[in-house]
């Protein structure tokens, strides 16, 4: 068969099964959705998980090694290769394709200083200049909006692993995310740099963080309080168009076009407009209609503002922001009595997890031992 037409028959089989799962409505259905994608890239990275996971594996924690009275959060900016090699380990688990981010990019671990081990992780990125459920919200200043945009981040990647999972760590480790110590992590990286593309100075204000569910309601973020403060606001759903669904065939997307003279580069190279446009590209060359790239799956957008008075600030009618001050031991102390202990208490199946299930699902052969070698 001609190499086209070829990957023209798989795109389109591909959607068929996007279709069917569409009609599902599921969090399974979206994770299976992901599927494809995340055993392609879990093959891609076996060689990288057997060299690195036996050292990281004592990290992750079984369900005996946790007693919630004595779990003792810590967050731990992301500045070494070992914080990074963790931080990537723990987020190949995911049922989600994994994602380095880009543009500006801050990651941090939360770890449980009871037991040295690891509780969750956070990225943030560069925002999209174009999201319409943030811009909806907003009222900038004409010729302003760059500015106050770039002085949000998006959080690409958040999470709990198990047991604490189990135990509603994922609310902690979102609480994290609108700490003091994220902005002035934000603050010491970025004070007196420049953007890349334009050569304009970065703003060392970091005034709110934007996300989206992975599968669309979100468990983690709905209802996601500090006391009386709702620290994530729904801003409503997304419209459905993107490029996720078609992941495992970037690649092969990318290899068509530059194989017709068509240049892949352009921005950064890892960002979602150029990922968008060479989607539109190949789907020309496939002679596949623009259409098909809505894949009709709404994800909820949330909002974290880091200031009080984030709405007067994004229409330019200050230039001050004023800042929530909690730090991360605040927030770890109220998700302990709003969350922790509660669910403790009410759940045990958390007991049981045995960390073993994180091998499989690395897809690593159980012979691998934390301290390297082989069994047999």
């Amino acid at each position: 068969m001609d190499p086209i037409e070829d990957l023209r028959s798989k795109v389109l089989a591909e959607l068929d099964r996007l279709r069917v799962l569409q009609d599902l409505s599921t969090k399974d259905a979206y994770r299976a959705l992901h599927s494809v994608a995340v055993q392609l890239q879990l093959k891609q990275h076996q060689q990288w998980l057997q060299r690195k996971y036996p050292k990281y594996a004592g990290f992750f924690a079984n369900g005996i090694d946790v007693v919630p009275s004595n779990i003792s959060p810590e967050l731990i900016e992301v500045t070494s290769e070992g914080h990074s090699d963790l931080f990537r380990v723990a987020r190949l688990t995911w049922s989600l394709p994994f994602t380095k981010g880009y543009g500006r990019r801050l990651r941090f671990l939360v770890m449980d200083k009871a037991n040295e081990k690891l509780i969750g992780i956070i990225g943030l990125q560069s925002p999209p200049l174009d999201f319409p459920a943030r811009d909806l919200r907003f009222k900038y200043p004409k010729g302003e909006k760059i500015g106050l945009v770039n002085q949000t981040m998006d959080i690409y990647t958040l999470g709990a692993v198990p047991p604490y999972s189990r135990l509603l760590g994922g609310k902690l480790v979102a609480l994290a995310a609108a700490s003091r110590e994220v902005r002035e992590a934000y603050r010491r990286k970025y004070e007196g740099r420049t953007t890349e593309m334009e050569s304009t100075p970065i703003a060392p204000h970091l005034v709110a963080l934007t996300t989206t569910s992975a599968f669309g309601r979100s468990s983690i973020y709905n209802r996601l309080r500090y006391k009386d403060r709702l620290i994530a606001e729904s801003l409503g759903y997304t419209q459905g168009y993107g490029s996720f669904h078609l992941s495992s065939f970037y690649k092969q997307f990318k290899d068509l076009l530059e194989t017709q003279g068509v240049s892949t580069r352009g921005g950064f190279g890892v960002g979602p407009r150029i990922v968008w446009q060479t989607n539109e590209r190949a789907f020309r060359k496939l002679g596949l209609p623009k259409a098909l790239l809505q894949h009709g799956l709404q994800r909820e957008a949330f909002l974290f503002a880091l200031i009080s008075n984030l709405d007067e600030y994004m229409a330019g009618e200050t230039d001050r922001p004023i800042y929530y001050n909690e730090g991360f031991s605040d927030f770890a102390e109220w998700w302990r009595e709003r969350w922790l202990m509660p669910r403790a208490q009410r759940v045990d199946g958390w007991h049981a997890w045995d960390k073993s299930e994180i091998q499989k699902m690395l897809l690593l052969p159980a012979a691998i031992r934390e301290d390297g070698q082989h069994d047999g």
